[in-house]
């Protein structure tokens, strides 16, 4: 039986060999005449534009509607909306903003002392209500953070069987980080507001790059930056921002880059990503980043209508804005001195001495000992002066210079041996971190 099957695969190979030709022209024709088989046979069906249609009608059983709607009826639920205090408040007005209508609501919160207390009244206190679905009030928190402690205070107001009752507790804030990115098209403020950053996370970018880039002069629009930054939340709504943790800066084309960093048992401060302090030995400026009205340069002084050496910077800012002292030192005087008003000098190593002017109020005593950042007294506008604002002054061995140059004096350490693999880590966690950040802007963009 094998040895027939062989034989006639043989005599088919043969015979495809010989005439190779012969047989591929035959395959085509079978494989033609079978199309054409199949559209003579498909050309022969019925026309369906002749064919017969039939209506047909169905009964269709209703759903059960009422029942869904008697259901609906009895149902209840509850809306929730959170809303930020004036200082204009009422108890009504700031009810009605939550959309609540509960006379009864209104009636004990003018009259509970806790409610008077803490919310109506104060601005910027974030609060949350619960309401029925017939707008009277279930709940309502507010929340504040009055010490830096980690803890916030929650006011509670909330409806018993009894009537409204109100109690404050106390909580621990919960500490998380934000990623955000901007770019510069006119100001640093304008732009962080346009990427809804707070205000003093930029103040921080402005005061940690403040040696590199001088932030009232040197910005180029389409400059760019990137950072991360801590906020503290109460109840899953964030009360307080933090320290900035890390943060890229492009300026004209040149990147910088600087963390967060603490060394165990020291106090922490900023490195570039490579490990070098960007400790400096002088503040920038002796009150949060602000607009310069007056440099370090000649002018038409405001009140002797005279054209003097201006040797200071003037710093424009709300009457009772803090100021602080810009490096560490002794207070050598305290108190009223001619046209500077109240004003506040210290005296630094390298006989450097800073001087405050026109204060509203001064908070150190001669002989107090002050570190970089401490609060020492108040923006004002005694002595000579048109309007409130901060004359800021630099003095070597008694000869002013431009304050301006205070930044340029480096006071940097890189990180010690011992901690430098705790600090790569955490750089390599932030160089992460800073990338994820301009790829929110790139995404937002697009």
């Amino acid at each position: 039986m094998n040895n027939g099957l062989n034989t006639a695969g043989d005599r088919l190979v043969s015979l495809l060999q010989r005439h190779p030709k012969r047989i591929s022209a035959l395959v085509a024709a079978l494989l033609l005449g079978g199309g054409g088989g199949a559209y003579a046979v498909a050309s022969l069906g019925p026309d369906v534009a002749d064919m017969p249609v039939h209506e047909v009608i169905e009964p269709v059983a209703t759903l059960p509607l009422q029942a869904q709607a008697d259901a609906l009826e009895v149902h209840s639920f509850n809306l929730f909306r959170s809303e930020t205090t004036r200082s204009s408040d009422t108890a009504k007005s700031l009810l009605t903003r939550l959309g609540i209508d509960d006379a009864d609501a209104v009636a004990f919160m003018r009259t509970d002392p806790r409610t008077s207390q803490v919310i109506l009244g104060r601005a910027g206190r974030m609060v949350t209500a619960e309401a029925s679905d017939n707008h009277a009030l279930l709940q309502l928190s507010a929340r504040w953070s009055p010490n830096n402690d980690g803890n916030f205070q929650r006011l509670v107001i909330e409806k018993t069987p009894q009537g409204f009752a109100s109690r404050v507790e106390a909580a621990t804030l919960v500490a998380s980080s934000k990623l955000a990115s901007g770019t510069i098209r006119s100001s640093l403020f304008a732009a962080t507001d346009e990427a809804n950053i707070p205000d003093p996370v930029a103040s921080q970018l402005a005061e940690i790059f403040s040696g590199d880039i001088d932030f009232h002069r040197a910005l180029r629009k389409g400059d760019r930056f990137s950072v991360v930054y801590e906020t503290m939340e109460a109840d899953g709504e964030t009360l307080r921002t933090g320290r900035v943790l890390s943060a890229e800066f492009v300026n004209d084309g040149k990147t910088y880059q600087a963390m967060w960093f603490a060394e165990p048992g020291q106090k922490g401060s900023y490195y570039t990503l490579d490990g070098q302090s960007l400790h400096r030995a002088f503040l920038t400026s002796p009150v949060e980043f602000s607009r310069v009205t007056s440099g370090f340069t000649m002018r038409m002084h405001p009140i002797l209508q005279q054209w003097r050496a201006h040797l200071g910077v003037d710093y424009a800012a709300p009457m009772g804005t803090s100021v602080r002292a810009v490096g560490d030192g002794v207070v050598e005087f305290a108190g009223v001195q001619n046209g500077f008003g109240n004003v506040i000098m210290v005296k630094h190593r390298n006989e450097n001495t800073t001087v405050y002017a026109h204060l509203s109020r001064i908070d150190v005593r001669k002989g107090q000992v002050v570190a970089q950042g401490d609060h020492i007294g108040n923006v004002g506008m005694t002595g000579w002066a048109t309007g409130p604002h901060l004359h800021f002054e630099f003095r070597v061995n008694g000869v002013h210079h431009d304050p301006a140059t205070l930044a340029k004096q480096n006071d940097s350490r890189p990180v010690s041996t011992a901690a430098r693999p705790a600090f790569n880590q955490l750089a390599s966690v932030m160089r992460q971190q800073l990338t994820a950040a301009a790829t929110i802007q790139q995404a937002s963009a697009q």
